[in-house]
């Protein structure tokens, strides 16, 4: 069983749907109180958690819409709100040295795994920016000067952090303008019939366009399926 704590972006088809399967049978645990997999580390490190695990399957949801895939089984479990496990199986960058392994032979998933701090950090930058745009400058800054693998360790493990907090409206409005500009020369928003408004109708007008027309850095943005999920 894993739960992984990287953006679901990185994972390919199979372990996407694995991990869903592997979330709602947690779930399953926890809520019915089942003993199959009680004692695994896993579903250990979730108990207390079950509104992370429910956020989780949020991220999880958005990126399967975003490659196609139906999604229909919500999970209904909110405790302790606002609060994620502080443990973990693997941490997050060493998460990415498994899936490497994993996926030696096999296809990858939406984002390529990253070879560098700066494709890295490349990948997370509007959904930081969505979150705390003043340590998105100071994380632009430092990752400038760094050479290739140097700072991959600590920076990957402070974006999952990052990212497990709630984008503030504003904040993710500012991310939105700009990766609109990744796909403005495809289309005009003024011109498009969506509520310019409502931020979850200007982030699928984005999303499509994105997939569309294959817009690369877009496609390799956490941000395309993270700001759906809050």
């Amino acid at each position: 069983m894993r739960i992984w704590d990287i953006n679901p972006g990185y994972l390919n088809n199979q372990s996407l749907l694995g991990e869903h399967r592997e979330l709602h049978g947690i779930v399953s645990i926890l809520v019915n109180r089942k003993k199959g997999y009680a004692n695994h580390p896993e579903t250990l490190r979730w108990v207390g958690y079950e509104w992370a695990l429910y956020q989780r399957h949020q991220l999880l949801r958005e990126e399967m819409i975003l490659r196609g895939f139906n999604e229909h089984s919500p999970v209904l479990i909110d405790g302790n709100k606002n609060k994620w496990p502080s443990k973990y199986i693997d941490l997050p960058h060493a998460q990415f040295v498994l899936l490497n392994k994993k996926y030696k032979l096999k296809p990858q998933g939406r984002i390529p795994l990253p070879k560098t701090t700066q494709e890295l950090w490349a990948n997370h930058k509007y959904s930081v920016l969505a979150r705390n745009p003043e340590r998105y400058v100071q994380l632009g800054a430092k990752v400038s000067c760094l050479r290739r693998q140097d700072g991959f360790t600590d920076i990957c493990d402070e974006l999952v952090e990052l990212l497990r907090q709630k984008p503030p409206q504003g904040r993710k409005r500012n991310a939105l303008e700009h990766m609109w500009g990744h796909v403005s020369n495809y289309m005009d928003l003024k011109k498009c019939s969506i509520n310019t408004s409502n931020d979850k109708d200007v982030l699928l007008a984005i999303q499509r366009a994105a997939i569309t027309y294959r817009e690369p850095y877009l496609i390799a943005s956490t941000a395309l399926s993270d700001l759906g999920a809050w």
